[in-house]
């Protein structure tokens, strides 16, 4: 219940607004498919990930699959494995890699084994992450660690060892799953250790996008809504939290629509994620179809 208590803190007292606040239908110059593209993404095994991997896949991508879990978890569904022959039966080719991308001889080797099966990396998409919505009192220096080593350090040694191969990509991207940065102090009071790791990782959108401006793509995508998957089910409070969520494939929509895009064109963007699929029925994404717009759950960073 205190989780909750915490995200409804950013509710509007008119719950219709924080829906269509500040919606803006992007337009994006499409320059392709993903048919023969690697693309390594951390995290992947399961969730957003694993649905962006998936629709990448679909097309005849290649994937890496970065993520520890290679024994089944009582709580959390798939493996590296199990994700591998998802992706082949959506009609990619799958490298499951077991790594922990907090440790930096783990992520070199990924990437040299992920070049040497596929030749090269076109998109890097840093989505690994580690939820803890705890105020400062109860978040242990444990957790504070995990989370900045995982979110913000890790996006940063990945984007560090994939950009001298994408630099000799054709159109290269790299997408992190991060919010916009908004020093509003509503959004970092209620769980501040997290907010400091995931705008870590959005700085680097930040500082990466102008680094390389004109080679490579570097942009952000979030959701608007909660999503259904199982960090947020554990996370947030169980099947309540999940019925009012939209499902992981406007996530997996969008990313498609940002990566399929011209990187000169598409870059430094915070994008949220019903702003690239519009326009559209959004109803579709819901995982409970009955629920109304203005009873869906907010992110708690939008």
């Amino acid at each position: 219940m205190r989780r909750l208590e915490l995200l409804d803190k950013h509710l509007s007292s008119q719950p219709l607004y924080w829906v269509l606040k500040n919606t803006d239908i992007k337009e994006f110059k499409k320059v392709g498919n993903l048919k023969g593209k690697t693309i390594v993404i951390t995290g992947a095994s399961r969730g957003i990930g694993l649905a962006i991997a998936k629709k990448a896949a679909a097309d005849g991508a290649n994937i890496a699959i970065l993520a520890k879990t290679v024994e089944p978890h009582k709580k959390l569904e798939n493996t590296i494995y199990t994700a591998a022959k998802e992706i082949e039966e959506a009609g990619g080719k799958a490298l499951p890699i077991r790594c922990d991308i907090r440790f930096e001889d783990q992520v070199k080797s990924a990437i040299e084994q992920t070049v040497a099966t596929f030749g090269g990396i076109d998109i890097l998409i840093n989505n690994a992450s580690y939820i803890a919505l705890t105020p400062t009192l109860d978040t242990t220096m444990k957790s504070y660690d995990l989370m900045n080593s995982i979110v913000a350090r890790g996006t940063f040694m990945l984007s560090k060892y994939c950009i001298p191969h994408l630099l000799k990509a054709q159109n290269p991207h790299i997408l992190n799953i991060t919010p916009p940065i908004n020093l509003n102090p509503k959004w970092l009071a209620p769980h501040l250790a997290y907010t400091i790791a995931k705008y870590g990782d959005s700085m680097c959108v930040v500082g990466l996008s102008e680094e390389y401006k004109g080679q490579i793509g570097v942009n952000a995508l979030w959701p608007r809504t909660t999503i259904a998957t199982a960090a947020i089910r554990l996370a947030l409070g169980g099947e309540p939290i999940m019925q009012r969520s939209r499902k992981v494939d406007i996530m997996s929509d969008a990313a498609y629509t940002i990566l399929t895009s011209c990187n000169k064109a598409t870059n430094g963007n915070f994008f949220i994620d019903d702003e690239v699929v519009g326009p559209v029925d959004l109803k579709k994404y819901n995982v409970n179809p009955n629920i109304p717009l203005e009873e869906l759950m907010p992110d708690p960073y939008v």
